[in-house]
């Protein structure tokens, strides 16, 4: 299905979702560009999942508006559905059935014939480096392996937009890169990506914009810089040798330096950069009253410090788009 010339591959506005008093979605504005991976945070419960299932036309919203390439997810959901791929946390394959079995029935499910569905499945297992697993079944394989087997079963279909909810929750460090390097691949051939995580350092590394969304609501919304400089500037700090003398080692740097507290790991102290001769003086200091210096450099706000600063970190009750 051709998606309409011209239109982002998302747009929502206004976009609400209620389960019972609950407002799981709460009134959420995202636009998403043509070939872009656009990365949408926020702590369990935010709102995230709810918000993918409405442009997946997986659940009706209760209000708003959400079009896919120019097309109405509650207008014309089937036209919708053939434009869209997903990847949810939980892998949809059969464990019973081998890999090229589990292909060959979604392409079958596409309409494919059975010797294209074959044709298919072997393109895709190549290029996702489960060819020499082709004939083994599901229930044999890896979590990584089954992650990326979910990812090719999505991509039957060729969709122009793929959603992907927490595609690399539970995987090892390694396998997580090779999914960003899969994601990167799919993107450079044409592909538009939404991606909802957890791991800040995920939507780092992939993502062109990033919204954030905390009860619903989408609290900032930007490219990764955009929302690091939002947090604040630049930071020295500074590393004693032993983390039991950081309280002394503030004390010391305060004189020298406005604003020195520890790190929120309690490790280290931060302080605007001082200039070149404050700098000396204080470090001078520092060793004057017997504290060795493990380390001094200067750290840029990280999206950690963009998801804490911005989202409401108390405990919250599991949501309704958890039991959705």
């Amino acid at each position: 299905m051709t998606p309409v010339a011209g239109a982002p591959a998302i747009e929502t506005r206004g976009l609400v979702k209620t389960f019972g008093d609950h407002r799981a979605v709460d009134g959420v504005d995202l636009t998403v560009s043509r070939g872009s991976v656009y990365a949408v945070l926020g702590p369990n419960g935010a709102g995230k999942t709810t918000t993918v299932r409405m442009l997946a036309t997986l659940t009706r919203p209760t209000g708003g508006r959400a079009r896919v390439f120019g097309v109405d997810v509650v207008d014309d959901p089937r036209r919708v559905r053939r434009m869209i791929g997903l990847t949810g946390q939980y892998a949809t394959v059969d464990e019973g059935m081998t890999a090229t079995e589990n292909l060959v029935v979604f392409a079958r499910l596409h309409g494919r014939s059975r010797r294209d569905a074959r044709a298919d499945a072997a393109d895709l297992l190549d290029r996702f480096g489960l060819a020499s697993a082709a004939g083994r079944r599901v229930a044999q394989f890896s979590g990584g392996m089954r992650r990326r087997l979910d990812l090719a079963a999505s991509l039957v279909a060729r969709p122009p937009l793929l959603f992907l909810d927490e595609p690399t929750t539970g995987l090892d460090p390694r396998t997580r890169h090779a999914m960003w390097e899969t994601v990167r691949g799919l993107v450079a051939d044409g592909t538009t990506v939404l991606l909802t995580t957890q791991y800040l350092e995920e939507a780092d590394q992939l993502a062109d914009r990033i919204a954030v969304i905390d009860h619903g609501r989408v609290v900032a919304e930007g490219t990764a810089d955009d929302l690091k400089d939002a947090v604040g500037a630049e930071r020295l700090e500074l590393t004693p040798a032993d983390p039991a003398d950081v309280t002394r080692a503030v004390a010391v740097v305060g004189r020298h330096a406005a604003g020195a507290v520890p790190t929120s790991d309690g490790r280290a102290i931060a302080i605007r950069p001082p200039s070149t001769a404050v700098l000396g003086a204080m470090l001078t200091a520092v060793a004057q009253a017997g504290i060795e210096v493990a380390a001094v450099s200067v750290v840029r706000p990280s999206l950690d410090d963009v998801f804490f600063a911005i989202t409401d970190t108390d405990d919250r009750a599991q949501r309704g788009e958890d039991a959705a």
